[in-house]
């Protein structure tokens, strides 16, 4: 991709502009006075998210993340898409779908009313897709960086017949102690143990974690909040489009494991993730759409907001 002409066609002057980033990819910068971020063209990934008042990112992002061709990014938010999880007729396609080692088109970018900045990424059906997935599509991937960062995945079936998927937002979050987090807001629902070999179980209060999570929640709330005891701080989550939320975080022997990823780096992240998955799956009628979404927003107790405030007197 040429990144002149992306700028060219695309740029906003001091709020998006497109450049180099690692392993020579094209990323977009977002510069508002509410937020940074930066969105990666290949896999469609919102890679990082910081407001303006906020001294840590909203998003994780590992240093030993793969940036090439096939492979995909570990941290920000990847699409997985037209699948969650394994390839659900075992014929040896790639986990989570294809999209997320795939590059996207920039096809429109803006600023709101509200002085947020607005990414659109896309991605269209190709004969290699087909060869994987024989459907024709029209994927996009809409994003607004602003007080919080909002996601809206939208699916158009571009074929006569209806499409059956599987999706997820698989948003990693940066929090500052993984013993010291807990999440809100699944109390009571059942969840699919994928640790136990699949046994369903049920949420007793909030959700904790002290050793290898891999859940699917069913019949999920709409609203789940993470409490960062470390970091001070709360991140809100507000999802439409989703019945399911997926709870991950490999512990020390699968982190140590992964390439890309640092040994110690499963005590830094929790995967959050808005989704259609287990028996939520999404039918999108002939010539129809579906929009998956979610909303992300770090906030803080009035106590520690006054600590901070104090900090810098």
């Amino acid at each position: 991709m040429n990144i002149e002409k992306l700028n060219t066609d695309f740029g906003i002057a001091d709020h998006i502009k497109f450049m180099e980033g690692a392993g020579g990819l094209p990323f977009i910068k977002i510069d508002n006075d509410r937020a940074t971020a930066v969105i990666s063209v290949y896999a469609g990934q919102v890679l990082s998210y910081q407001p303006a008042n906020e001294s840590h990112n909203l998003m994780f992002l590992s240093e030993a993340a793969y940036y090439q061709a096939g492979k995909g990014i570990k941290g920000g938010a990847p699409i997985c898409w037209p699948w969650f999880g394994p390839d659900p007729e075992q014929q040896g396609r790639p986990a989570h779908g294809f999209v997320r080692t795939r590059f996207w088109n920039v096809t429109k970018t803006g600023i709101n009313a509200d002085g947020d900045c607005e990414v659109t990424l896309g991605l269209t059906d190709s004969p290699e897709t087909r060869s994987i997935w024989p459907h024709l599509f029209d994927l996009s991937l809409e994003i607004t960086v602003g007080e919080s960062l909002a996601l809206e995945l939208v699916t158009r079936n571009k074929t006569a017949q209806p499409v059956s998927i599987t999706q997820a937002l698989h948003t990693y979050f940066k929090i500052g102690d993984i013993e010291q987090v807990a999440i809100a807001g699944l109390e009571g629902a059942e969840y699919v143990d994928k640790t136990d070999n699949g046994i369903v179980k049920v949420q007793t209060g909030a959700v904790t974690i002290d050793r290898e999570v891999d859940r699917i929640y069913r019949n999920a709330a709409r609203e789940l909040v993470i409490e960062d005891a470390s970091l001070g701080r709360r991140i809100r989550i507000l999802s439409r489009g989703s019945k399911t939320a997926v709870v991950w975080n490999p512990w020390a022997k699968i982190s140590a494991e992964m390439g890309d990823l640092k040994d110690d780096d499963y005590e830094r992240f929790v995967c959050v993730e808005t989704a259609n998955a287990d028996l939520d799956v999404v039918e999108v009628p002939a010539g129809g759409e579906y929009r998956l979404a979610a909303n992300y927003r770090i906030e803080r107790d009035l106590a520690e907001v006054l600590k901070d405030i104090k900090s810098l007197q």
